[in-house]
């Protein structure tokens, strides 16, 4: 198993962790089965009333997809699968309310995840960036999610920078990104207790509420994400040098 699941029934909360630190919660096929899987079965715990979404270990809440997954594509310019696109908790209807915690580094496909949640709660370790440009890929699905997050010249210079530059935790609760900043170590903590003080809430309007805010951005991400396919298509590199441009990428960066 790739993803730890505990509820508490006094409190009505889930945690959700990306357990693969060793692979800095990269998101592996099997991952992203299990966490189809767990958003699905949350929706019928009536138990669980809020969610903390978190990743195990100091370094990373989550680096993406995993660069060794294998992702079969049909033959045909039309069809393409994007892997982690059904990976959050709204792809999958489940309308209780989640937060994220984060520590350490979430980038590119984590975006799937943050984008989802309803707000995050970070510590100063947490860092974000988007490093598809770099490696000759178009940032779609994950920016579309990103400039719903912050103001669009914060999400266009993430995207645009790639893995260039950092933004820190200090300047993502500037921007919105997260809504809460703790000390060091502190976010799991943290967001747990926001989440049981919502859990205490009557569940109808909660969920409501959540369901509420998501329809005020689900109109623009439809339209936007149908553009996706066709963006990603025409932009990304061929398979083999993508790989070759990651394996030649250089550690330098700036945080911000």
């Amino acid at each position: 198993m790739s993803l730890a699941l505990t509820t508490d029934k006094d409190t009505g909360v889930a945690v959700v962790t990306l357990d693969r630190p060793d692979r800095l919660n990269a998101i592996d096929l099997e991952m992203r089965d299990e966490l189809v899987a767990a958003w699905r079965e949350l929706r019928f715990d009536d138990t669980v009333r809020a969610i903390v979404l978190t990743g195990a270990g100091e370094r990373a809440f989550c680096t993406g997809l995993d660069r060794d997954a294998v992702v079969a594509q049909p033959n045909s310019p039309y069809m393409t699968d994007d892997p982690l696109l059904r990976v959050g908790p709204k792809a999958n209807d489940l309308w209780k309310p989640v937060v994220a915690a984060v520590r350490g580094m979430a980038c590119g496909g984590a975006f799937y995840l943050l984008g989802e949640a309803d707000f995050v709660v970070a510590d100063p370790t947490a860092a974000f960036f988007d490093p598809h440009t770099t490696y000759g890929m178009v940032s779609a699905y994950e920016s579309m999610l990103m400039a719903l997050r912050m103001p669009y010249g914060e999400a266009a210079r993430m995207a645009l920078m790639g893995s260039a530059e950092r933004m820190s935790a200090r300047r993502a609760h500037e921007v919105g990104l997260v809504s809460e900043l703790t000390e060091t170590g502190g976010a799991l903590a943290a967001a747990v207790d926001r989440a049981a003080v919502i859990a205490g809430y009557p569940a109808e309007g909660v969920q409501g509420t959540v369901r509420a805010l998501w329809a005020a951005r689900e109109a623009a991400l439809d339209r936007a994400f149908a553009q996706a396919p066709h963006l990603i298509a025409l932009g990304n590199l061929p398979g083999e040098r993508q790989a070759e441009l990651f394996a030649a990428r250089r550690p330098e960066f700036r945080t911000r």
